[in-house]
This record gives C-alpha cells, structure tokens and sequence, in this order.
C-alpha cells in the first residue's frame, strides 16, 4: 500500500493550457510525483478541494488524451 504525499506545502503548477477565463484550470505538484512516485493534480479554481493522485503512467496517459482533444 503506498502513503498518500502530504500536499499542504506542495508548490502547484498550472497547466499551460489553463486561461483566465474561467476554463479547464489543472494543476499538478511535480516533487509528490518525484518522491511518492504519485502525480497528485486539482481544479486550479477550487485550490483547498481535493487531489486526484494519479500513478505516472495514469498521468502520462491523461496528458496525451488531453493533448490530443486540444488538437
């Protein structure tokens, strides 16, 4: 069983795609993913509600998916 990364001091990165208009904000904590091997990602716009973790393979495959809905 793998221990969920303590986020209340993790330093968050927004997505590229994310706008200021209210659109799909993402983020995701790259040091969690370094040292838990967990990608935990939230709603940028809801930044004290909950984390989906997310195994790095399961993240790469979100990104891809999402890259490929963008084009």
């Amino acid at each position: 069983m793998t221990t969920a990364p303590d986020l209340a001091h993790a330093a968050w990165v927004k997505s590229s795609y994310s706008n200021g208009n209210g659109g799909g904000c993402v983020e995701w904590a790259p040091a969690p993913a370094r040292t838990a091997h967990l990608v935990p990602v939230r709603d940028s716009k809801n930044p004290t509600g909950p984390a989906l973790l997310l195994t790095p393979t399961a993240w790469a495959h979100l990104v891809a998916y999402a890259a490929r809905q963008a084009n």
